[in-house]
């Protein structure tokens, strides 16, 4: 704060001109206040009542319908790439793109379009650590809906698999640390200048385009983690990307010059590409392997690359505790033991009838009936009991019943 030598006077009535993050506010002596507001007083907005009282439910209202919308948007896109298989078309792991003329696709890409537009305004409202894990849920959300409308089925270990995923990725989140405010384009654009941060995105770089132009043609179609970790990797970029926007949006409207600024440019840059890309090798992995399986782990990884991204640009190791470290590594490890079932065993038809049943006292067996041998002809009994050989000595012996 500055206050200039010509408002020096602190008398009531004067007026004083101070600045607060760098802007002018021009602030008025009031002294002798009574417990009743002055009448010149500036009440509290029925926004920021709503915010105050009910945003944490409104937060919570939209983290929920994100998970249903984000879900769900991968079944109609399963659906459209199956509905384009059935016309023949070039299929989208071939590199064809006859799924942008699907409507049944387009729903699925608004319908994820507005999950992402829900979970948004979801932490803006509630806290990042209660938004956070409850993306998880979508996982569950599109592993039911898949198979019940694209027949799709995960065995037990599979099921096991994404609750052990869900619940990895929980306890990751939530020993992650706070995320730093960042406030305006120029703070924004001075972390993203930082050494360590910009290893790092060219480290995240270079092994992108090993996956795409190396091991994605050779293993793409017959992994199932290449295409995944593709989106992955690229959506850091995509996150980071969609923040600094954000700061930029909001300092427009507080009227601040970021038109010239050069950085939301670039983040738009950026963005425009990373989605695009994520787009396309999303399809591709839907479009060979089962969705129910695809968004776990697509889901998994990506959690983990934006919060390391996150923590790495931001700098919020240095306050981490001990317990948050380890909680940290805890979750990592569990959600490599999630993935590792999922994928796995995928292949294993094991269910819950397969399991072992055991009973206490289990039920004794039948009675067998006596066995009555009836013959219409007794010459055929006569030839039997000559063909048949001599019965020995500790053999009981036989005896028939002949009714005519």
């Amino acid at each position: 704060m500055e206050l200039p030598a010509s408002n020096a006077s602190c008398e009531n009535g004067s007026l004083i001109s101070i600045y607060c993050s760098s802007q002018p506010v021009l602030c008025q002596i009031v002294g002798d206040l009574s417990s009743e507001a002055p009448g010149n007083a500036t009440f509290i907005s029925w926004q920021e009542r709503v915010r105050k009282y009910y945003g944490f439910y409104i937060g919570l209202g939209l983290a929920f319908l994100s998970c249903f919308l984000i879900g769900s948007s991968v079944i109609l896109k399963k659906k459209g790439l199956l509905r384009l298989v059935a016309t023949g078309a070039t299929r989208a792991v071939d590199g064809g793109y006859g799924y942008l003329k699907d409507a049944m696709w387009w729903a699925g890409f608004l319908t994820m379009a507005a999950g992402e537009i829900a979970n948004f305004g979801a932490y803006a409202f509630a806290p990042a650590t209660v938004v956070t894990p409850l993306g998880a849920l979508s996982v569950l959300i599109s592993a039911i809906l898949s198979s019940y409308f694209l027949g799709e089925s995960l065995n037990l270990l599979g099921k096991l698999g994404c609750v052990i995923c869900v619940t990895g990725s929980t306890v990751m989140v939530i020993h992650a640390p706070e995320e730093e405010k960042v406030t305006t384009v120029v703070e924004m654009a001075s972390k993203m200048k930082d050494t360590g941060y910009i290893v790092f995105a060219v480290l995240l770089l270079v092994f992108c385009l090993i996956l795409i132009f190396v091991l994605a043609p050779r293993y793409g179609q017959r992994n199932i983690l290449i295409y995944i970790i593709i989106c992955s990797v690229i959506g850091a970029f995509s996150v980071t990307a969609v923040k600094g926007l954000g700061i930029t949006i909001r300092n427009f409207f507080q009227g601040m010059p970021v038109v010239r600024h050069p950085l939301p440019y670039v983040l738009s840059l950026i963005l425009a590409l990373s989605l695009s890309t994520q787009v396309n090798f999303l399809n591709r992995a839907l479009d060979i392997f089962n969705a129910s399986l695809v968004f776990p782990i697509y889901y998994v990884t990506f959690t983990t690359v934006v919060v390391t991204s996150s923590i790495i640009l931001f700098k919020e190791w240095h306050s981490m505790s001990g317990v948050d470290i380890v909680g940290t590594l805890a979750g990592f490890v569990t959600i490599i033991l999630g993935v590792f079932m999922l994928h796995a065993f995928k292949d294993l038809d094991i269910s819950g009838a397969s399991l072992p049943r055991m009973h206490k006292n289990p039920p004794p067996p039948p009675n067998p009936e006596p066995t009555v041998i009836r013959l219409e002809d007794k010459n055929d009994l006569v030839n039997n009991m000559e063909r048949s050989s001599t019965p020995s000595p500790e053999e009981k012996p036989k005896v028939f019943i002949i009714r005519s």
